[in-house]
């Protein structure tokens, strides 16, 4: 049964010592116990910028990450709280609190980088907390994510670029959530209401500019990062809890306390995380529980420490390798557990050591195949195959000598009275040799209905009577009853049965040779096919990962696709309202009077240039219709459309040009709009 733990309160996962991040033992011990999936929420963002809060709430609790009450940043390093999840039975909640970014005592933004992109790199959600409106400075701000091309590998082979890495990386992030604080503005658009998640798209818009592309792009560079690494968007705004100084004491006021309207939204937020919040997962489908979580956290610490870039790739390689070895040891162990509780040695026969020993390795190998991934070439597989082989070489060895030992007893228990019997003299006596075989029929007789002599009873049986040959000789030469002929007799009997029981032997031992090879080449047939089925599983699930990819990428296309119309519609609708604002601000129309009758102008030559193209198109296709062989005068026409064609570019260069000082118009419009706004 999954293992629930329960945590007190936080504790640092990752501390900052000195700008080294370092791996909290402790911590991960706890991570260690967790056996249940882990849904992984971490929050990142500015210092003094209330992240704790928001923890503490998911949490359940009012208190544990430290809040800060000062301009000093309280948090450091990582730190994380597991509690049971809330709405998911069987689930821990992992939350994951980092140290404020742009913190000014730590004057070293690398060690912000690589809070950020562990953040990524352990989450499954991913909240990104900030003060106000998502304006130019909050964009930039954000910066951390336009580096992360820079700080992460999605695949540890030195061919891989940053182009496929970042094409890669939407596989393995988390889903992104904006969380604004302190949000005072209405959520409109032209007097219309709309969500967040809206406000958030609109912020993320690109920019257009007709000035210096490089510095447009640069500005646009952390709406591209978050559209292209996180497809799955959600944004939250909260009001101010309280006013004034009421704010250090957040902690200790009650719901009723707070704004109301703050109070709805902290739910509304918490609610969401709850029900959407996906179990951390890794490739291939593997659902990240404790102890997974606690290999990534080593792995990547350690090549940060090392002065390495994490792959995700390593990590998950790395993971395999231990959770594969241990999952050899659990196979292991349930074959001995399942050996020692069904098999009694000895065997009566080599074919139910053989029949217990398949059974139980199967059960072994079920498993191993339940608890291990990505064994690459089957490595470990072979690795337990070899390591039963050799339990099973033991057990055969372990039979032979338990068969040995009861055996051994069991012909000095029967035959006791008969070597009594000898030591007293009893067969030393015309016709004794006669009296001492037939005893020894009938002892032979009590020995073979023991039983659960083993594989060796005949073996055991031969020795021991080999041991007696020269009491018989003995006997035989005492007996002076018997005559020569009748000792020949005896003697070519006993050789005969000697030499039966020989071949008998030899015949016994054939057999059990020809078992074990049979059981040998029945065992490599259930490994084949256990190999099959494997490497059978395994190309399945790199066909499921393919689907999963192109699903992503037709994802991709038709998000991309969506976006493109929404600009289109977005941008008809805000050249709709230039024109409505163009109506009303007759002042700067008067200024512009001389652009309007240039356009008019450039308008009637377009039109005229169109006229005229239609005209020769209509011509053309008469020309066409009539008798294509007119080869010359297709020609000229078709140097009088490449012609008109040249004067239609040059025309669309005017236009164009036009345009962008409409453009620039219009950016002063909105200027002048906001200051009015503004001033109202």
């Amino acid at each position: 049964m999954a293992t629930e733990v329960h945590m007190p309160g936080p504790m640092c996962l990752i501390e900052n010592v000195k700008g080294q991040l370092i791996a909290n033992q402790e911590a991960l011990g706890i991570l260690s116990d967790i056996t249940q999936p882990v849904v992984v929420v971490a929050i990142v963002g500015l210092y003094r910028t209330g992240k704790s809060y928001l923890m503490n709430k998911l949490a359940g609790k009012k208190t544990g990450f430290s809040l800060g009450s000062t301009v000093q940043a309280h948090t450091k390093g990582i730190w994380m709280w597991c509690v049971p999840h809330p709405k998911k039975a069987g689930h821990t909640l992992a939350l994951l609190d980092t140290e404020g970014l742009g913190d000014v005592e730590k004057g070293d933004n690398q060690n912000d980088c690589w809070i950020f992109a562990l953040a990524i790199l352990l989450s499954s959600t991913f909240v990104y907390n900030s003060m106000g409106a998502i304006n130019q400075q909050a964009i930039d701000q954000l910066h951390y994510v336009t580096e992360l091309t820079d700080r992460i590998r999605s695949r540890s082979s030195p061919e891989q670029d940053e182009v496929q890495d970042s094409h890669e990386f939407v596989r393995f992030f988390p889903d992104f959530v904006w969380a604004l604080r302190d949000f005072s503005l209405e959520l409109k658009v032209n007097g219309k209401p709309i969500s967040a998640d809206e406000y958030l798209e609109n912020s993320l818009n690109l920019k257009h500019g007709t000035g210096q592309k490089d510095k447009v792009k640069v500005l646009n560079l952390p709406q591209l990062c978050i559209h292209k690494f996180f497809p799955k968007k959600k944004c939250f705004v909260f009001e101010q809890p309280v006013h004034g100084k009421k704010l250090v004491q957040l902690e200790s006021l009650q719901d009723q306390d707070l704004h109301s309207n703050f109070v709805e939204q902290v739910a509304e937020f918490c609610s969401y995380l709850f029900n959407s919040s996906k179990v951390k997962t890794l490739s291939g489908g593997i659902k990240v529980n404790g102890p997974r979580l606690k290999s990534l956290v080593v792995t990547y610490v350690n090549t940060i420490s090392s002065g390495g870039l994490p792959c995700i790739e390593n990590a998950v390689l790395a993971l395999s390798q231990t959770e594969n070895a241990t999952a050899v040891q659990k196979a292991i162990a349930h074959y001995d557990q399942r050996m020692s509780q069904k098999l009694q040695l000895p065997t009566e026969t080599l074919q139910e050591l053989m029949s217990l020993h398949r059974a139980s390795e199967k059960e072994a190998i079920k498993i191993f195949m339940e608890n291990s991934f990505k064994d690459v070439n089957q490595v470990f597989m072979t690795k337990l195959v070899a390591e039963l082989e050799t339990k099973q070489e033991e057990f055969l060895k372990k039979n032979e000598w338990a068969s040995s030992d009861r055996c051994s007893a069991l012909l000095q228990d029967i035959f006791s009275p008969l070597e009594e019997d000898v030591k007293q003299g009893f067969y030393y006596k015309p016709g004794g040799y006669h009296l001492f075989i037939q005893k020894t029929q009938e002892l032979k007789k009590k020995y073979y209905e023991e039983p659960r002599k083993g594989v060796q009873a005949e073996e055991v049986l031969q020795q021991f009577l080999q041991s007696k040959d020269d009491v018989i000789s003995t006997i035989l030469q005492i007996d002076q009853d018997l005559t020569e002929k009748e000792k020949n007799i005896e003697v070519e009997h006993v050789k005969a049965e000697a030499a039966q029981t020989t071949v008998q032997i030899q015949q016994e031992m054939q057999q059990k040779i020809e078992q074990l090879l049979h059981q040998k080449e029945k065992t490599h047939e259930e490994h084949m096919k256990q190999l099959t089925e494997m490497m059978e599983k395994g190309q399945a699930q790199v066909r499921e990962m393919q689907q999963k990819n192109e699903q992503l990428l037709q994802q991709r296309e038709e998000t991309h696709e969506e976006r493109m119309k929404q600009l289109t519609e977005k941008t008809e609708e805000v050249q709709i309202q230039m024109r409505e604002m163009q109506q009303k601000n007759e002042q700067l129309l008067q200024q512009k009077r001389n652009h309007e009758e240039r356009i008019k102008q450039l308008t009637e030559t377009m039109e005229k240039t169109q006229a005229q193209m239609q005209e020769m198109h209509q011509k053309n296709e008469q020309l066409l219709q009539v008798k294509k062989s007119h080869k010359e005068r297709v020609k000229e026409l078709t140097e009088k459309m490449a012609k008109t064609q040249n004067d239609y570019e040059k025309v669309c260069q005017l236009y164009s040009q036009e345009r962008e000082e409409n453009i620039k118009l219009k950016e002063e419009l909105r200027h002048l709009k906001e200051k009015r706004c503004f001033i109202s």
